[in-house]
């Protein structure tokens, strides 16, 4: 990584050491000193600027220690490192935090501040009403529970073709034409999952029940309520999430198994079984993208640069600073993440890169994030500088959708088609998972004392309602832990219903793009500038979208996504 700060500091010094109590405890006094003199609303507008360049400096320091971390989780230096950010700065750092938010909410001006702080404002005023002292405890032991979650699913390998694999490499095979090769290694996977199943359960048990004791503590019924008030989720409720489950249940999942009955035929095969849900059913071979992580950092820089040039600009930056970390190994945290690195104002890619054509869709995924951090990075308050989560969303999802196009700079033209054909199918069979996964929440969060056994039926009744038509006959207890797989029920509990509600701002955005794209892209980047400046239904509008995610908007969707597909297939 090649970074320099934004902006040159006005508060801190430029030489503290920000994992060091006993530097940043001047700093925190000289904060509350300062917010104590505050004498009209121009003193207290530039409280808030240094708090933010504090915010920002602090946050960067954080995230360059979990990007550290992840990228080598068997390296205990930078474990150790990260989990002295977990165990000693952020316990540290709350109770300070709060009071400050306290006593900030407290001034007689803090009221008087100008609309641009309203958002903010309502922010403060939810992070005192949430705060308890005696949480911070639990918070850290969350998050020291949360990381061992990561440890053990990246440690997760297996013996294949005769050498070590990680589980993500194997996600490969699940492409190839060979049925039986198929089978053989999705049983691989499923019997080393196995092996930590029950680990991963002792594992969740501990965490439901700090998240319980957090809820009761902070004054709330349920840990779901907890959390909605503690994602500040102003502008829906969890009966509209029902709701949605319904919709999606209702529009989408009888579109799902009419696509699989499909699969099933064009297979040639008696009972679709859960390693037929990947190959192509036109007995293709893989899409094979790229050889080399180099090839599909530069393609991705020709298709973002060929949609706009603003967008190839901001690509530039990533790869002149080397924000990126594209390769799979052993050791390295699963999946891929988009970082922030808040006083330097520059994103972070993080990926596990295996040559499928996932890796690309990860990486148009991951750059729209990148985008937004980008585009947002002139918003004056660090908070600011960051949006809900539903329309972070958007900014991946939608910049997937808007690249599709031009996926022939990987692909020959029907390859093209194909790779388009198969990420709408995938935007359809996503839905059903997201309604599974956020329903179990609900449920589990609601339902604080249930058992392993009512857990595992619960979830098995979902599978049922939004699952396709596969046949699990014979690996029951693999279908029974399925969840396991889903690092945000572990880590980042209820943040799994944002990517329905944003794929289907993706799939307005998609919709106007086939009409008009140079509006399309205009309104798309004057949306991601505003960062998490105003509501969340006024970010979606700025954009040109609605936000809605009832049958009124999911219907219509389905409709003009399956006749996409029929256009692609003809």
């Amino acid at each position: 990584m090649q970074i320099s700060h934004f902006a040159p500091r006005q508060f801190l010094p430029e030489t503290i050491d920000l994992t060091d109590t006993a530097q940043l405890a001047p700093i925190f006094d000289k904060l509350t000193t300062q917010l104590d003199s505050v004498a009209s609303i121009t003193d207290l507008e530039a409280w808030l600027s240094a708090h933010s360049e504090v915010c920002a400096a602090l946050a960067e320091s954080s995230s360059l220690a979990y990007i550290a971390m992840t990228c080598q989780t068997d390296d205990e230096a930078k474990e150790k490192a990260y989990m002295h950010i977990v165990e000693v700065i952020d316990p540290w750092l709350k109770p300070r935090q709060f009071a400050l938010m306290q006593k900030l909410s407290q001034s007689p001006f803090f009221a008087q501040l100008p609309s641009l702080y309203a958002i903010y404002r309502r922010s403060v005023e939810t992070q005192v009403k949430l705060y308890r002292e005696e949480n911070v405890a639990r918070e850290t032991a969350v998050a020291r529970l949360t990381q061992q979650y990561q440890k053990i699913s990246g440690s997760m390998t297996v013996q294949f073709d005769g050498k070590e694999q990680t589980l993500a490499r194997m996600g490969r095979i699940q492409e190839e034409p060979d049925r039986a090769r198929r089978e053989t290694a999705w049983k691989t996977v499923v019997e080393r999952r196995a092996q930590d199943a029950e680990k991963l359960d002792d594992l969740f048990d501990q965490l439901l029940v700090l998240r319980n004791e957090i809820a009761h503590a902070a004054g709330f019924s349920d840990f779901r309520a907890y959390t909605f008030a503690n994602y500040e989720r102003f502008d829906y409720t969890p009966e509209d999430c029902l709701r949605f489950h319904d919709a999606i249940e209702h529009s989408v999942v009888p579109l799902v198994r009419e696509l699989q009955k499909e699969r099933q035929k064009k297979l040639g095969v008696d009972q679709l079984r859960p390693w037929d849900l990947a190959v192509d059913p036109d007995h293709n071979p893989p899409l094979h993208p790229f050889n080399e992580s180099s090839e599909l950092l530069e393609k991705s820089h020709q298709i973002f640069s060929k949609l706009d040039p603003r967008l190839g600009e901001y690509y530039h930056v990533l790869r002149a600073q080397e924000l990126v970390d594209l390769d799979n190994r052993k050791g390295k945290a699963p999946g891929g993440y988009q970082s922030t690195l808040s006083e330097s104002r520059v994103p972070f890619i993080f990926m596990n890169a295996v040559d499928v054509h996932r890796d690309v869709e990860t990486m148009l995924h991951e750059a729209g994030h990148a985008f937004h951090a980008l585009a947002s990075r002139e918003q004056p308050l660090h908070a600011y500088r960051s949006a809900p989560i539903e329309f972070c969303e958007v900014a991946s999802m939608g910049m997937e959708l808007l690249a599709a196009p031009h996926l022939r700079l990987f692909y020959s033209e029907q390859d093209t088609k194909r790779a388009q054909r198969d990420h709408l199918e995938g935007i359809i069979k996503i839905f059903p998972w997201i309604a599974t996964v956020d329903a179990f929440q609900h449920w589990i969060y609601t339902h604080p004392c249930h058992t392993r056994g009512e857990r595992n039926k619960f979830w098995l009744s979902l599978m049922d309602r939004f699952g396709g038509i596969e046949d699990w006959t014979g690996f029951e207890q693999a279908r029974t832990h399925a969840w396991h797989r889903q690092l945000h029920i572990f880590e980042i509990p209820f943040y799994y219903v944002e990517y329905g509600i944003a794929q289907l701002g993706a799939l307005q955005l998609w919709q106007a793009a086939r009409r008009d794209l140079p509006s399309t892209l205009d309104n798309y980047l004057k949306g991601l500038s505003l960062g998490g400046s105003r509501p969340l239904p006024e970010l979606f509008q700025t954009s040109g979208l609605a936000f809605d995610f009832t049958d009124k908007t999911i219907a219509p969707l389905m409709r003009n996504v399956k006749d996409a597909l029929a256009e692609l297939a003809a």
